[in-house]
């Protein structure tokens, strides 16, 4: 058995799934299916009785390809007291809930959820707003910034 320390959980051991490769460098450890491998480590840890310890926390959080900004900002909290809650282990009860919640449903394929995180995340990156006169008037679009193509 292998003993997969991603993202800090120290308690996930492979039963399969996996290779061990000799390079000249030393062994290495292929993992076949990685992304469902994550998604099935996620869906077991926010079905487990007791409260999330912070490593737990943060790994669902990952998995959910969301920020400490962006989940401060979904709970009302900061960046900085997301980092406090994952470091120290001491997890509000609120938002073990509530992660735990929007984890099953954006697994579910809950689009409305897929939606507001995606949302979220996208509040944190930088846009640019492209706007275009038409002949009903001025419209506008979002762009990543580095999409921006200027003329004069």
């Amino acid at each position: 058995m292998y003993h997969f320390t991603d993202g800090g959980l120290r308690n996930v051991w492979l039963a399969n799934g996996y290779r061990i490769k000799n390079t000249p460098y030393g062994e290495t450890v292929a993992i076949q299916n990685i992304d469902g491998l994550v998604a099935a480590i996620a869906s077991a840890l926010i079905r487990k009785k007791s409260t999330l310890g912070g490593t737990e926390f943060r790994y669902i959080r990952t998995a959910m390809l969301m920020s400490q900004a962006a989940l401060g900002k979904a709970l009302g909290r900061t960046e900085q007291a997301v980092a406090i809650w994952e470091k120290s282990g001491h997890i509000p009860k609120y938002a073990d809930s509530l992660i735990r919640v929007l984890y099953a449903l954006q697994a579910n394929g809950d689009e409305k959820i897929k939606n507001i995180i995606h949302a979220i995340n996208d509040s944190e990156r930088t846009i640019q707003l492209i706007m275009k006169e038409t002949p009903k008037g001025w419209s506008s679009k979002e762009s990543s910034k580095g999409e921006l193509h200027l003329t004069e």
